[in-house]
């Protein structure tokens, strides 16, 4: 299976986390700093918000800026364009931005997905079929939305419409009711996709695990500690991501996890288990309770951690460390991050701007 790699970045934080709250949002000032470099980038015919909560770049390194109260402003290089309502855009809630073979871009909203074929916004189909736990398939690309988080499963792409399948019922389904029989949450709303080097697409849900589908079955594992943190709050699994060495980092980085052939048995309901083997992650971090929003490995292959207001980490494999934007005398944790096609990784912010990193440096991308 050959699927196009999904970068996502949640810009909303959930109400149902409240664990975090009380944390400092700068984090330990005393630690080793970033230097800065300050470099101004973007021309003057229309002015970027300081807050981006979605980045990304197209095939023609044109990279997309997206605030949620103005619209999508798009940078060629040379001319900043923001696209609004008035050009087709039906929502600015943007989950993620995806593209095709053929240059067209998806913006993921609760709304729906909106397609832009470099001239004008149309809205995606959702094709009228029966939701079915047996039609998950896969073929060359593919794409996968979420369409907001209270869906049982992900919709799938195939080049004109698209189509809602629905995740297996697990084990955990009936528990989860039992304990809150009048929950207005759905349990296997999407939090997080991710695809890994192998084209596995991963889906992390807010209550009830993980399914991996592999382009021919999917399967599903659950532990509590990935989804519920050790002072009672609900997290869900809002982050994966497969480092250097092929180890998969889950919600935390209490554990690592390593993939095995699945030869495993389905259960009474036709899913199988992922079958895995679980490794100490980093040492003594638990007491951390440090649960993560996005991660990505950067161009020296250390895995960068974001985890709210708990500001931005380092992991090496077998050390953490804080790690933030450094300003002045400032230290800032930014709101979102996403690596770009060079390697490059970007991290917006609530009020500090949009910055770059490129594994040594950081780059405050600028307006005039």
């Amino acid at each position: 299976m050959k699927l196009k790699k999904i970068h996502l970045t949640i810009w909303m934080l959930f109400s149902i986390l409240t664990t975090f709250s009380a944390c400092a949002r700068q984090g330990n000032r005393n630690s080793e700093q970033t230097p800065l470099r300050q470099k101004s980038k973007i021309s003057n015919k229309t002015e970027l918000d300081s807050e981006a909560a979605v980045i990304y770049q197209d095939k023609k390194d044109n990279l997309w800026f997206v605030d949620k109260k103005k619209g999508v402003y798009r940078y060629d290089g040379e001319n900043l364009t923001l696209f609004t309502s008035n050009d087709g855009l039906g929502s600015y809630r943007i989950i993620s931005v995806q593209e095709d073979n053929f240059g067209n871009l998806y913006f993921d909203t609760p709304e729906g997905v909106y397609k832009y074929d470099r001239e004008k916004f149309t809205t995606l189909l959702v094709e009228d079929i029966n939701e079915s736990e047996n039609e998950w398939k896969s073929e060359p690309g593919d794409l996968w939305f979420r369409i907001g988080w209270d869906k049982r499963g992900p919709y799938r792409f195939r080049g004109k419409n698209l189509y809602h399948l629905k995740f297996p019922k697990n084990k955990m389904e009936d528990e989860f009711f039992r304990k809150y029989p009048n929950s207005s949450i759905n349990p296997y709303a999407i939090y997080s996709i991710y695809e890994d080097s192998k084209g596995n697409v991963w889906f992390g849900t807010s209550n009830l695990g993980i399914y991996l589908f592999d382009g021919k079955e999917i399967s599903w594992m659950y532990e509590k500690h990935l989804t519920e943190t050790p002072e009672g709050g609900n997290f869900g699994v809002r982050s994966l991501a497969e480092d250097q060495d092929g180890n998969y980092w889950i919600s935390n980085a209490n554990y690592r996890y390593s993939l095995l052939p699945n030869e495993t048995r389905a259960d009474r309901n036709g899913l199988k288990s992922i079958n895995y083997i679980r490794k100490i992650g980093i040492e003594n971090i638990a007491k951390e309770s440090l649960y993560f929003y996005s991660m990505e490995t950067d161009k020296n292959g250390v895995l960068l951690m974001f985890a709210g207001d708990r500001g931005l980490w380092r992991n090496n494999g077998k050390e953490m460390s804080p790690f933030f934007i450094k300003d002045g005398k400032q230290n800032i944790s930014p709101t979102i991050m996403y690596k770009d096609k060079q390697g490059i990784l970007w991290f917006g912010t609530d009020e500090y701007g949009i910055y770059s990193y490129n594994g040594n440096i950081f780059e405050k991308f600028e307006t005039k």
